[in-house]
């Protein structure tokens, strides 16, 4: 099965693809500016997105479920609270949790794209003790 592939645009010509589109609105809609985060991250999570569809291109509440994952770890727990609500922070907390115990869900890889690309809080870090293993 052939997968479509993202695209940053070249000089304003050629526009960005769907997919990175689509998971910049998602990041907007957890109050998280998509400029915050850096181009590599989100290509890498589009392609991690993709490589975790069923078919050829991701489910359109995919994009929100992953910019759900990305807000939380660059912003940490209060700051994604307070931009947008408690009951969500508590369930995207309940969702690393289980990704870490699962070990290599699409959410697991998200969290380790933040981790390895440094721009996850410290706090998160801390409150699910997470580590990388560089051997």
């Amino acid at each position: 099965m052939t997968r479509q592939r993202s695209s940053l645009g070249l000089f304003g010509v050629f526009g960005r693809s769907e997919d990175l589109k689509q998971l910049d609105s998602a990041l907007r809609s957890v109050d998280l500016h998509p400029r915050m985060v850096p181009e590599a991250v989100k290509l890498t999570v589009v392609r991690l997105m993709q490589d975790h569809a069923i078919g050829a291109f991701s489910a359109p509440q995919a994009y929100r479920a992953a910019a759900e994952i990305l807000g939380y770890c660059m912003i940490g727990a209060e700051g994604f609270a307070g931009a947008n609500d408690v009951d969500l922070a508590l369930r995207v907390g309940d969702r690393i949790e289980r990704a870490m115990e699962a070990g290599d869900s699409l959410d697991a890889q998200i969290v380790l794209v933040t981790m390895t690309a440094r721009v996850i809080q410290p706090s998160v870090v801390e409150r699910f003790e997470l580590t990388l293993d560089t051997e």
